[in-house]
């Protein structure tokens, strides 16, 4: 496995970038763990996005915004009950599909080119 160069260089650990990223996340809107993991450089680390969202302190990040790239709430196990991740999405105005996905091309959010840059070497 190699070792990404932000962490040689720079003293946030993965999982600091990764909450980083994920508080500026609006209400209303999710992001995908990959998307995470490309603006921190690391493209190939969207299991790891997942990761560090199962051991974050879910009343300070809201990973809970966090979608696989269908929009399915891959991560809604980690939550108190498997239905408490929807609740909390639709509570912030997020729809959803007939197939339980959360509508991506209404509630996706982009993180721009200063945020990303800002996250990586």
């Amino acid at each position: 496995m190699t070792i990404p160069l932000f962490a040689m260089t720079d003293s946030r650990t993965f999982y600091d970038k990764v909450y980083e990223l994920v508080r500026l996340i609006p209400a209303g809107k999710v992001s995908t763990y990959g998307s995470i993991a490309q603006s921190i450089s690391v493209r190939s680390a969207a299991r790891m996005v997942g990761w560090a969202l199962n051991k974050a302190d879910l009343e300070q990040i809201p990973a809970h915004r966090v979608v696989n790239r269908n929009g399915e709430l891959t991560g809604k196990s980690h939550f108190f009950t498997p239905d408490t991740m929807r609740r909390m999405l639709e509570k912030e105005g997020v729809s959803f599909r007939k197939n339980g996905s959360v509508d991506m091309e209404k509630h996706l959010y982009r993180f721009t080119p200063a945020v990303s840059q800002k996250h990586h070497p």
